[in-house]
């Protein structure tokens, strides 16, 4: 028996296909909605996995334990803060800084990093020689930038506390400036040009992980110099608290080895709310950001970014699956005489059902596997071109084979249900 429905689904898949190369005009017209729905779930979905992936090592990276205080940054713009309540809060300062550094025992470094923020970012050219970069970040920062940042050193050292203070024109280079620059000799040493003014090259920083794969080296574009020499180039003032504007302070802060994060962020809390004047009852005036909480703001983007391709493309399954749904109509109307043939032969209800469902789900399937081609296609081509990072695994195939056949059963159940409650003789006497 088992034999006889194996032979006789394997007669109704041939069938099936033969209905497909028989009218292929049609039937392309009719699987198109399925295919820009798979295409678009196994497309979309191996771009934002990859990103997902990537992003998470950079995180990671920074990591666990980091503590980064900002006016506002991820927390307070993910949780639908507006803006004009943010812009209201002091902005940080160096004293603030100290303090923690001071009076905070669970806290073994802090650092400050101006530029590197909300708010105006530097971006200028340097040049040696006759070569120039394209227009690279400038930070501000002091001696404790690379131990904080988890960067090492590929040559030359991080500049001292001592020329912080006495506000030296050294400059350490990012990844990529280095490359440009000097390709094929040692940098230490040699003097750069930052727009117009001219730096000292003490240091050259290693490559730092990127959120948009290993060809997209945007991160590693940037320089840092002393964050006193930042304040009185670029005209930003990290001693004042103001309101209302942005200064572009970040403070970065580590733990001692040891001791929980939560203990230092609580310190932190406490010295910073003592600082800024708040009430028992008030809420905090500034941001703590950990690697936690930017992974959860990241899980929401994520999820509502799944939510809508879902949405978009069950749309397009839609669509594809009314079409579906039409065109078995059609055939039902066409093939009336064969179906009575075939019932006055012996056939029975369920197998007239099965005939036109599995019909319905081939056609949606090589639907699918067009889909499941352009999207896998079209998520290389992307990674080829830029470098994006992608992730195709086995299950978003499976998945969007599975949503296409779906398809074909559920939009192909009106008219199989149709096909097997012809009445035979009726069917037979159809013109």
């Amino acid at each position: 028996m088992s034999v006889i429905r194996a032979g006789l689904l394997l007669e109704v898949v041939r069938m099936a296909m033969d209905t497909l190369r028989t009218n292929k005009l049609r039937s392309a017209l009719t699987i198109l909605g399925v295919v820009i729905g798979i295409t678009a779930i196994v497309g979309m979905t191996s771009l934002i996995r990859g990103f997902d992936e990537s992003l998470r090592d950079s995180i990671k990276e920074i990591g666990p334990n980091t503590i980064f205080v900002q006016k506002f940054g991820i927390t307070s713009l993910g949780s639908g803060r507006q803006m004009t309540e943010l812009l209201k809060r002091p902005n940080l300062t160096i004293a603030d800084a100290e303090a923690i550094a001071r009076e905070a025992p669970a806290v073994k470094l802090v650092d400050i990093w101006l530029g590197a923020g909300p708010g105006r970012i530097v971006q200028t050219r340097l040049a040696y020689g006759g070569v120039r970069t394209k227009p690279i970040i400038i930070m501000g920062a002091t001696q404790n930038f690379a131990a904080v940042n988890f960067i090492k050193l590929e040559a030359g050292r991080f500049f001292t506390g001592t020329e912080v203070r006495h506000r030296r024109r050294v400059i350490v280079l990012g990844h990529n400036p280095y490359l440009t620059l000097f390709p094929d000799i040692d940098p230490i040493g040699r003097t750069v040009r930052v727009g117009s003014d001219r730096y000292t090259v003490v240091g050259v920083l290693g490559k730092r992980p990127s959120p948009g794969g290993p060809l997209n080296t945007g991160v590693d574009d940037f320089a840092v110099i002393p964050e006193t020499l930042y304040q009185s180039q670029y005209g930003v003032d990290a001693t004042r608290a103001d309101r209302g504007t942005i200064h572009n302070v970040m403070i970065v802060a580590v733990p001692r080895d040891g001791v929980p994060r939560a203990v230092a962020l609580q310190e932190i809390e406490t010295i910073m709310r003592i600082r800024h004047g708040l009430q028992l009852d008030q809420p905090d005036d500034f941001d703590l950001v950990t690697q936690d909480e930017a992974l959860k703001v990241w899980d929401r983007i994520s999820q509502a970014t799944y939510l809508g391709l879902v949405v978009i493309s069950s749309i397009a399954l839609m669509v594809g699956g009314i079409g579906v749904m039409a065109i078995m109509m059609i055939s039902v109307t066409e093939r009336t005489r064969e179906i009575g043939v075939r019932k006055a032969l012996g056939a029975r209800r369920r197998e007239i059902l099965w005939q036109f469902l599995i019909e319905a789900a081939c056609l949606t399937l090589v639907g699918g596997i067009l889909g499941v081609a352009l999207g896998s296609g079209m998520g290389i081509l992307i990674h080829y071109l830029s470098g994006f990072p992608i992730s195709l695994p086995w299950w978003s195939f499976a998945l969007g084979l599975g949503f296409s056949a779906s398809v074909g059963i559920f939009f192909g159940m009106v008219p199989a249900v149709k096909a097997s409650r012809l009445d035979p003789i009726d069917a037979l006497r159809y013109e």
